[in-house]
C-alpha cells in the first residue's frame, strides 16, 4: 500500500541526541580521543581566562568546533556556524543541546587572541602526540622532513613598493587608468616592473613573501609550512610556519631536528633540496644521519657519499619520506591550508599546527581501528 506524507510534523521529541549517532560513526571515535585531551588541558584554559566576569563560551567547545571545520572542509567560521545551526551530529560532537543558541561569528575573533597568547595549538598538538606515543604508534629512530608552500590571503595587487601608504589607484609604472572606476579594486599593470621582496611588500599581509616553490612555477604571496614525520605510521612529530624564502626549509628542518626525541642516533629522510654541506654538517653534530636525496647537479656535487647511500636503510628512508606529501595533501584538500583565511605568521602558524594535530588524530583513529 502506498504511504502518505504526514503534513503535521511533531514539534517535540524526547529521543536523546546521542541515540541518533550511529555507534560506528567516525566522530564517536574522534570524540573518545579528543575529550580526554581537552580535559587534560583544562588547567591551561583556566590560566588564560579571568576568574571573574560573565562566563565565556567554553574553550573546549570552540576547539571542537574548529576541529569540525578542519575535518569537514568548511571554508570559513561563518559556514561552520551555519552547519552548527541545523546539524545534530555537529551539535552532539561540540556539546550543544538541540535548542541551544548558536554563537555569533565574533566569538571566534574575540577568543582567537586569547588562544594565541595561551599557545593552545602547541599544547593541543603535544597532547595528541603523547596519545600517539602511548599507543606505541611513534618511531623514535627514523624520521622525514619537508616543507610546503601556503598561499597567503593577499592578492598580487596588494604587493606594492614599500612605503606606499595604501592601495593606489595608479598603475605602479604608469599613468592613471581612466577606465578604473573602482578605487577598492584598481586595475594594475605589472608588465615590465621588477618586483622583489626587498623593494615591495603586501599592503594586505606585510609578513607574506613573493615566492615560488620550483623553477617554472608561478610566484605567489606565501608562507612556508614545515613538518617532521616519523616513518613508521606517518605521525607528524613537529610542525611550524616560517617566512617563505630559499633557505627556510633547511633552516626549519635544522631547528626541528634539535628537538627529535632521545639522544640516540636517528635518521632523517628528505628531498634533494636539503642536500647541502651546511645541512649535512648540522645533522651530523646532532646525532642525525641525513638520508637526503642526492643532488648531483649541485655545484660541487652531493654533500653525502657512499658511506650513507650504500646502506639498505637509506633506500627505505627515500621511500618513506614521500609519505610526508600525504600529510600536506590532506592539509590542503580536506584541511584548510591551501589558502587559509588568516594573515600574519603568528596566526598562520597557530592554524597550521592545530590542523596538523587534527591530521594526527585522524591517523591515530584509523590505526587503532585497524589494530582492533
Amino acid at each position: 500500500m502506498r504511504g502518505r506524507t504526514n503534513q503535521q510534523i511533531s514539534m517535540f521529541s524526547v529521543i536523546p541526541v546521542d541515540s541518533w549517532i550511529e555507534e560506528s560513526h567516525p566522530l564517536r571515535a574522534m570524540a573518545n580521543l579528543v575529550n580526554p585531551i581537552l580535559e587534560e588541558l583544562s588547567p591551561d584554559f583556566d590560566a588564560i581566562y579571568a576568574g571573574t566576569g560573565r562566563p565565556s563560551i567554553p574553550p573546549e567547545q570552540l576547539l571542537k568546533a574548529l576541529l569540525l571545520q578542519v575535518l569537514y572542509t568548511l571554508r570559513s567560521e561563518g559556514q561552520l556556524l551555519e552547519h552548527l545551526r541545523f546539524n545534530l551530529l555537529y551539535r552532539w560532537f561540540v556539546g550543544l543541546a538541540p535548542d541551544s543558541r548558536i554563537w555569533d561569528e565574533t566569538v571566534f575573533s574575540k577568543n582567537r587572541e586569547r588562544l594565541l597568547n595561551g599557545d593552545v595549538a602547541s599544547k593541543f598538538f603535544a597532547k595528541v602526540l603523547e596519545k600517539a606515543q602511548a599507543e606505541n604508534l611513534v618511531s623514535n629512530q627514523h624520521f622525514s622532513v619537508d616543507g610546503t608552500q601556503i598561499q597567503a590571503w593577499a592578492s598580487h595587487k596588494s604587493f606594492q613598493v614599500k612605503g606606499t601608504p595604501g592601495t593606489s589607484d595608479k598603475k605602479p609604472g604608469g599613468d592613471d587608468d581612466d577606465d578604473n572606476n573602482d578605487p577598492g579594486n584598481p586595475t594594475v599593470n605589472f608588465h615590465g616592473e621588477k618586483r622583489t621582496n626587498e623593494t615591495h611588500e603586501s599592503k594586505t599581509d606585510p609578513e607574506s613573501r613573493l615566492y615560488k616553490k620550483s623553477k617554472g612555477s608561478e610566484s605567489k604571496l606565501s608562507y612556508l609550512g614545515h613538518a617532521t614525520m616519523e616513518n613508521r605510521n606517518g605521525i607528524v612529530v613537529s610542525a611550524r610556519v616560517t617566512e617563505a624564502n630559499g633557505t627556510a626549509e633547511r633552516d626549519a628542518a635544522m631547528g626541528m631536528a634539535l628537538h627529535l626525541p632521545g639522544s640516540h642516533q636517528k635518521t632523517l629522510g628528505a628531498d634533494k633540496n636539503y642536500d647541502t654541506k651546511d645541512f649535512v654538517a648540522v645533522m651530523g653534530k646532532n646525532k642525525v644521519t641525513p638520508h637526503v636525496a642526492q643532488n648531483i647537479e649541485r655545484r660541487g656535487g652531493s654533500a653525502i657519499d657512499a658511506r650513507t647511500t650504500r646502506h639498505a636503510g637509506y633506500e627505505v628512508s627515500q621511500r618513506k619520506r614521500k609519505l610526508i606529501e600525504e600529510v600536506f595533501g590532506w592539509l590542503k584538500t580536506v584541511g584548510p591550508m591551501r589558502r587559509p583565511h588568516f594573515r600574519g605568521t603568528r596566526r598562520m602558524a597557530w592554524w597550521f599546527k592545530f590542523s596538523v594535530a587534527v591530521y594526527n588524530l585522524v591517523r591515530i583513529r584509523n590505526l587503532t581501528a585497524q589494530a582492533t
